[in-house]
């Protein structure tokens, strides 16, 4: 199993940064955001209330009916209680699923950059990843023709987020409709819908394969607290789908951390059923940001950039640079060369493409300051300026 690439290049960072050197970090998928103070306030409320016991496997009661009424409110999506599991994170709610419905040598199609972990998870379950590729050319989407050619009778299910970790790219209703239309056919798989992102999308509004009519009972979708509230460190992650496919992620969460913390939750339905004014504006602060670092990017030579509907992300195709020497004979071979480089030239953190399935790019969280963003894409054209 392979380190979180990640994982890795952040804690690269910080090791340098206690080094005295000025890194500016664009490697994780956290907003720079705080947690809004309503949702804090819950979270003191229930200390000091004794709510610091242990919680139901799935999930309290309170949360799991505050989940329903969003998902009926926001997604137009009828579930009932069972049908909902909370997990300490979203990535523990992947780990369940896997854990859940793979058997040794069972294929799950990853569409591709897809998020750095699914492929190692599936993995740890004895799954084998089989992957629809996709360039920036076609704004990082694979095709429902392409998914459909990859499907044998090992298919278990497909996994892909979106908007998407890493490229930012999202599905329009109209792509996840024709990916439905050829599933039709193939009634022995399922999907996974990572929708962490939801609500960091700079389209009309979000829209979810669940509500296709047909899929919802072959649709389990993953999210969370922790892009959309600012609440990373929270760790508290849910699934939504059929009632058996949630009762077996119970009983594999049982065995391994059993509920997420109790306060936190309380404070997670406190969320749900808010205010959402702080998400809209931190929305807001990340669409200036996407703007920003897009039009900097794009004055950079041989770098393409596409512009991405969501998330915090850009993913450009880095591959002219392969082949190329820095002033102190350091060869560019791939993006993980090209990471490495950039970090010791320039002091910016980001993470090779390779670790989400695409050789070509570069993963450039904008999830910081304009001033920092402003910064660190100069510190990028002046090293990238070097390379010949």
């Amino acid at each position: 199993m392979q380190e979180s690439a990640t994982l890795k290049m952040a804690k690269m960072a910080r090791e340098l940064k206690a080094q005295g050197k000025d890194v500016i970090d664009m490697s994780l998928g956290e907003p720079d955001f705080d947690t809004p103070v309503h949702i804090k306030d819950a979270a003191k409320k229930a200390l000091d209330d004794g709510y610091t016991k242990y919680t139901p496997v799935n999930g309290l009661l309170e949360l799991r009916e505050a989940i329903v009424r969003k998902l009926a409110r926001e997604n137009n999506l009828q579930y009932t209680v069972n049908q909902i599991v909370v997990s300490n994170g979203a990535k523990q709610s992947v780990y369940n699923l896997c854990m859940s419905l793979l058997d040794p040598g069972d294929e799950v199609i990853l569409p591709a950059p897809y998020w750095v972990s699914y492929y190692e998870i599936i993995k740890m379950a004895g799954g084998v990843p089989v992957i629809a590729q996709s360039d920036i050319e076609h704004d990082f989407k694979c095709t429902p023709e392409q998914i459909e050619s990859l499907i044998t009778d090992r298919t278990k299910f497909i996994l892909y987020s979106s908007p998407c970790n890493p490229s930012g790219s999202v599905f329009t209703f109209d792509e996840l409709q024709a990916i439905a239309d050829k599933l039709r056919a193939y009634e022995h798989v399922l999907v996974v819908s990572d929708e962490i992102y939801e609500h960091i999308n700079f389209t009309s509004r979000h829209r979810s394969i669940a509500e296709i009519e047909g899929m919802r009972d072959r649709t389990i979708i993953v999210n969370g607290m922790s892009k959309a509230f600012a609440m990373t460190g929270w760790r508290l992650g849910y699934i939504a789908g059929p009632a058996w496919i949630a009762e077996a992620c119970t009983k594999i969460q049982g065995q391994v951390t059993s509920g997420a913390t109790s306060f936190g939750q309380k404070a997670a339905a406190a969320a749900l059923d808010g205010d959402l004014t702080p998400t809209l504006e931190m929305v807001k602060a990340f669409k200036r940001r996407r703007e920003l670092i897009i039009s900097r990017l794009e004055q950079i030579p041989l770098l393409m950039v596409n512009r991405p509907d969501g998330a915090f992300y850009i993913f450009p195709d880095v591959s002219a640079y392969f082949g190329k020497t820095s002033t102190s004979g350091y060869l560019i071979r791939d993006a993980d060369d090209l990471s490495l480089y950039l970090l010791s030239a320039a002091q910016v953190s980001t993470v090779s493409g390779g670790a989400f399935g695409n050789e070509s790019c570069i993963r450039i969280s904008y999830a910081t300051s304009e001033a920092k963003i402003e910064e660190a894409v100069t510190r990028i054209a002046n090293a990238l300026a070097q390379l010949h």
